[in-house]
């Protein structure tokens, strides 16, 4: 098993900025997801979809690790933990907003599915760890939920109280996301395609048996638009997002990698502009330079952020 090369040093302006970039590759990834979604449950049953989505990333992975050349561990103790990180990043989250999105409205769906952070935050008060919760962050959070009621748009709120299981099921699918970025440090000494790939092969073995007691998928008859939306599903949004992901954990932290939560909303209210001709809410550049403001206070070290502030006050 190869271990993953060192972190570029974080000083590095090249380091900084690939990192930065890696975090809005992630947050358009997961962004474009709900997309997917949406179009890929009208025909297929949400435990299957997730099934093929985690099975096709999964293999995809396992492919590309072994033209590589880099081995799975065979050690049991670590497919645990790849077992425990399939039913929180990937098991129960995904199946949970496939779920819901059938009921809840994408607007909402967005801001429910969006407070990882927060969680993140106030798991770090409760367990502690290498990042220190601060009151920046705790700012910051706040500063990226408010961009996001901006930017989609505070009517999207009005249907909160209405189908209440799926708005709980999108929160708990947060909380799920918190946890399995705390989680998902623990294989920082790991080449990030790795615990990817075994954390999607472990949720495909859990899903596929459960598709095929549940929805019986050989009854099934999926549109062409639905098999299209599974695939970019486990291609862009899956293996591509996941191995991202993993990185990031490890240079960035749970909690700044957490921040793509607020910045994949308007880059997916973009995507949602540019291609279905979609109407943004009047407030929504207010809204965008909050969920900046707070990704940036989320994810950008006290020093810099200190340095960064002294020398705009120096232009007045």
């Amino acid at each position: 098993m190869h271990s993953a090369s060192s972190p570029a040093a974080p000083g590095k302006p090249r380091a900084v900025f690939l990192e930065w970039a890696l975090l809005a590759v992630l947050a358009t990834c997961w962004g474009a997801s709900y997309t997917f979604i949406r179009v890929g449950v009208a025909t297929i049953p949400p435990v299957t979809l997730i099934a093929a989505r985690t099975l096709i990333a999964g293999l995809l992975l396992l492919a590309v690790l072994r033209l590589r050349g880099v081995q799975l561990p065979a050690e049991a103790a670590m497919w645990r933990r790849f077992m425990l990180q399939a039913c929180l990043n990937s098991v129960m989250p995904f199946t949970l907003i496939a779920w819901a999105e059938r009921s809840v409205d994408a607007g909402l769906a967005t801001i429910l599915n969006s407070t990882s952070p927060i969680f993140i935050f106030l798991l770090g008060l409760c367990i502690g760890g290498s990042e220190r919760p601060t009151l920046r962050r705790l700012l910051g959070a706040g500063a990226g939920m408010a961009g996001i009621c901006l930017i989609v748009g505070f009517e999207a709120l009005h249907g909160l109280g209405h189908s209440l299981l799926a708005q709980l099921a999108l929160v708990a699918a947060a909380v799920c996301y918190a946890c399995a970025a705390m989680f998902g440090r623990v294989f920082k000494e790991l080449d990030p395609m790795v615990p990817a790939a075994g954390s999607l092969l472990c949720g495909a073995a859990l899903l596929l048996p459960a598709s095929m007691a549940i929805d019986r998928p050989w009854t099934l008859a999926p549109s062409p638009a639905s098999m299209l939306s599974v695939l970019a599903l486990a291609v862009l949004s899956t293996a591509l997002a996941f191995t991202i992901y993993f990185r990031l954990i490890r240079t960035l932290g749970p909690m700044s990698t957490a921040a793509q939560a607020y910045l994949r909303v308007p880059i997916g209210v973009a995507i949602g502009v540019v291609f279905l001709g979609e109407a943004l809410a009047p407030t929504a550049w207010i809204g965008l330079a909050c969920v900046m403001a707070g990704v940036v206070a989320m994810t950008m070290p006290q020093a810099k952020l200190l340095r960064r502030g002294r020398h705009f006050l120096r232009g007045f």
